[in-house]
């Protein structure tokens, strides 16, 4: 006999048709919030986690979203996390060759394209933040195929695991939980850790360093309130009535705000202006704001370095090291992603229409295609090896090497990176109203090393012939350049040699410029120009 895990893990019996009653109906009271945030201490913090430890997730959820609400960064590193998921395609992969298999798959590839697998991916993937997400398939009542309509996506605080190991669904008639029949409910877990799902979220890992984040900006905005204003110092004389002294303390708090007050003339304001009590330091607010922001970075994307710079003093290098540690944790999400979409709503889907027997056998593949991206210089590096290796390069298909690096076939007669274009015919020359092709310079520069064994026409060798004089030119001067300039570093070389120390050195080195002789270095560039000019209007 088949056996069947539900959502759980616990075995089941197989059902003959799916559940079509819904037990999620969404409620208007979803849209409203107790808002734990607000006032947020580290006691009320542990006393949130307290209760979620025993099952209570309603305000462990709720601060969560807030979290999110709240925190820019954090919910810029959140979204990177979830996104780089949901920017990836996905496949349905045949069990095998068999053709009830790929009829099977077929079926299954046409029942996802006609949902919308996005949304649900998106909330699914909250489990990332909360350790779990939950949604209900709506399916069908008339059978005959069974299918998904769509999805009764679940907020993460009507879930609930008071007195219970699974989790309980809070509906408008039982705030105690209802527990969901089998395939009824898609419970996707995001285990950053080991553990209860309730406790596995990274937002849990956040909510200290959101915490700690937000005193410091209150704390901030605090102090930017006041910094740099003038202190109001009023002076009243001591033969003052208290009238006097009350309208000289309301002209005060008034010149805060309004700039402008009356008082008696018998009173005086002064006007201190307040020093900068961060002159000269770090400005330990915003200090604390980065590093929250660095080690939420940290526990959310496993780095920091592409999403934080401040201070940061790593490399280009570290920079795609640390990237791959977040190419880790987008294949992890997407591996367990994939295993709940097939577990969960594929084989329900093969089980309820092919037969449960079926489903154990012939449950097509879910993947999300997730491809690196390949290092093009390293990999023509070892493509460039491989063809001194004997034997190596006859082994590597054209084909492989136009597919990697994106290179299409050339077409028949077009000109490729190891090849000239071919000669037109004669007459139809660029350039020309049906005269000689003249030889191009990159034709005569590309046969000036390595003819390769072919024969030149005249024109090309004649041109081969003049580059190479001048390269035979350049390489007289430079010989004799080498000459003139050891015979003038002579005394330099002298006194090195000599010197006692490095100050004794740098000491004589001025002296040693009027005798450093540079005459026969002048003449040699003078004659090597002369020369060059000489060959070039001589030469056709």
């Amino acid at each position: 006999m088949i056996q069947l895990y539900d959502y759980a893990g616990r075995p089941v019996k197989p059902p003959s048709r799916p559940e079509t009653r819904e037990i999620a109906a969404v409620s208007l009271r979803d849209r409203w919030s107790n808002y734990p945030s607000r006032g947020l201490t580290p006691g009320r913090l542990a006393q949130i986690f307290t209760a979620a430890d025993a099952g209570d997730l309603y305000s462990q959820a709720e601060l969560f979203q807030e979290m999110e609400e709240k925190d820019p960064h954090l919910m810029s590193v959140m979204q990177t996390r979830r996104l780089a998921v949901l920017g990836v395609e996905w496949q349905v992969e045949d069990a095998s060759e068999d053709a009830q298999d790929k009829k099977i798959a077929t079926f299954v590839r046409e029942q996802l394209e006609a949902l919308k697998l996005k949304s649900l991916f998106a909330h699914l993937l909250g489990a990332i933040g909360h350790g779990y997400a939950t949604a209900e398939p709506k399916w069908s009542t008339g059978g005959s195929p069974w299918t998904i309509g769509g999805f009764n996506l679940i907020f993460p605080k009507n879930i609930t695991f008071v007195n219970s190991l699974v989790p309980l669904v809070i509906t408008e008639d039982n705030s105690a939980g209802v527990e969901p029949r089998p395939f009824q409910l898609i419970y996707h877990r995001g285990a950053a850790k080991s553990g209860h799902d309730t406790r596995n979220g990274v937002l849990r890992v956040c909510a200290y360093m959101y915490l700690f984040k937000n005193y410091a900006l209150k704390d901030w905005a605090a102090f930017n309130e006041i910094f740099g204003m003038p202190l109001r110092l009023g002076k009243y004389q001591p033969s003052a009535t208290p009238a006097d002294r009350d309208a000289l303390r309301l002209a005060i708090g008034s010149l805060g705000t309004d700039a402008a007050g009356i008082i008696s003339e018998s009173t005086e304001i002064e006007f201190v202006e307040a020093a900068s009590r961060l002159s000269g330091t770090t400005n330990p607010y915003e200090v604390m704001a980065y590093f929250c922001n660095r080690e939420i970075s940290k526990a959310v994307l496993g780095q920091t370095l592409t999403t934080d710079t401040q201070g940061s003093t790593g490399t280009y290098a570290a920079g795609q090291v640390q990237n791959e540690v977040r190419q880790d944790l987008l294949e992890a999400d997407a591996e367990m992603l994939s295993e709940t979409i097939r577990e969960q709503i594929i084989r329900p889907l093969v089980g309820f229409n092919f037969g449960w027997d079926v489903a154990e056998k012939a449950t097509p593949g879910f993947d999300l295609l997730i491809q690196d991206s390949p290092d093009l210089k390293a990999d023509s590096e070892v493509l460039k090896n491989l063809a001194g290796v004997p034997g190596a390069a006859e082994r590597i298909p054209a084909s492989y090497i136009n597919e990697h690096f994106g290179i299409p076939e050339p077409k028949k007669g077009e000109a490729t990176l190891g090849t000239a274009p071919p000669e037109p015919p004669p007459g139809q020359g660029k350039g020309t109203a049906g005269g000689d092709v003249r030889p191009t310079g990159m034709r005569a520069v590309l046969s000036l090393r390595d003819s390769g064994g072919l024969v030149l026409i005249p024109q090309d060798q004649e041109a081969v012939n003049r580059i190479q004089a001048l390269d035979d030119l350049a390489a007289q001067a430079a010989a004799a350049a080498d000459t003139e300039i050891m015979r003038m570093l002579a005394p330099v070389k002298e006194l090195i040699a000599g010197g006692q120390s490095l100050e004794e050195i740098k000491g004589e080195l001025l002296k040693l410029y009027s005798q450093i002789e540079v005459e026969g270095l002048v003449t040699l560039i003078h004659e090597a120009r002369m020369r060059a000019f000489m060959k070039g209007r001589l030469t056709e």
